[in-house]
């Protein structure tokens, strides 16, 4: 006698799946919050040149940053 063997079925779920569409329904209908900390920093009609921000000699990335910074504060353009 051949013995038969009983084809098995996997149950699917769909938790997962419910789940993933109920969260980004949840996440959709909520407005978007602007960036924590962003700043925007407008440099339209500035007619300084770089070598007037920075100076004509070779400097640091670190120094560059700190030089912009100075910048922005002393001209105002920064949106804070």
């Amino acid at each position: 006698m051949a013995a038969k063997k009983k084809a098995t079925k996997k149950k699917t779920t769909t938790k997962s799946t419910s789940k993933k569409s109920k969260t980004a329904a949840k996440s959709s209908n909520k407005s978007k919050k602007p960036a924590f900390g962003g700043y925007a920093i407008s440099f339209a009609g500035r007619k300084e040149t770089v070598e007037q921000v920075f100076g004509n000699k070779p400097i640091a990335p670190s120094e560059m940053t700190k030089k912009i910074w100075a910048f922005v504060k002393a001209k105002s353009l920064s949106n804070r």
